[in-house]
């Protein structure tokens, strides 16, 4: 167990620990609002936000610049957090966390990477692939998961 009390433990990785869709599904949610916080702050600082016709209407726009930016930001914000604490905010929330497959602990750099390029194909049709993928896999894992080598467990 670390110091932090996040890294889990051999047996919560056990199938009975990866029935977390639900919880998955909230975190993915909050996650999206905190990568569309951050958008919506830099569109305050370096782009332009405008209303439309209708009163909760607004556009956001970033020079090409501030959305590559963006764009390292967000995916740094998966890698990093699941590198190093298995955990994004989502997950934080929602108590559950990613782990390599056999040891319990976070997946390192390499594991977070793949997991997150994966998100591409994961996330096709509104995150429809990775649903699917983890409702037929017996340790619920996504297909970042599955070449990864990580599960999703819940947290210690």
């Amino acid at each position: 167990m670390s110091t932090l009390g996040i890294t889990a433990t051999i047996t919560q990785c056990l199938p009975g620990n990866v029935h977390v869709t639900g919880r998955r599904i909230v975190a993915a949610f909050v996650d999206g609002v905190v990568v569309g916080i951050l958008y919506v702050a830099l569109a305050a600082g370096f782009g332009t936000i405008t209303s439309g016709d209708d009163p909760l209407e607004y556009r956001a726009a970033l020079p090409l610049a501030a959305n590559i930016a963006y764009g390292v930001l967000v995916v740094g914000y998966f890698i990093v957090l699941e590198a190093y604490k298995g955990q994004t905010v989502g997950k934080m929330l929602v108590g559950i966390q990613v782990v390599a497959e056999g040891s319990g602990r976070p997946p390192g750099l390499g594991r977070a990477t793949v997991r997150t390029a994966l998100r591409l194909v994961d996330g096709l049709f509104s995150y429809l692939v990775a649903f699917v993928v983890v409702l037929s896999t017996q340790k619920r894992q996504r297909l970042g998961d599955l070449l990864a080598h990580t599960v999703v467990v819940r947290s210690a």
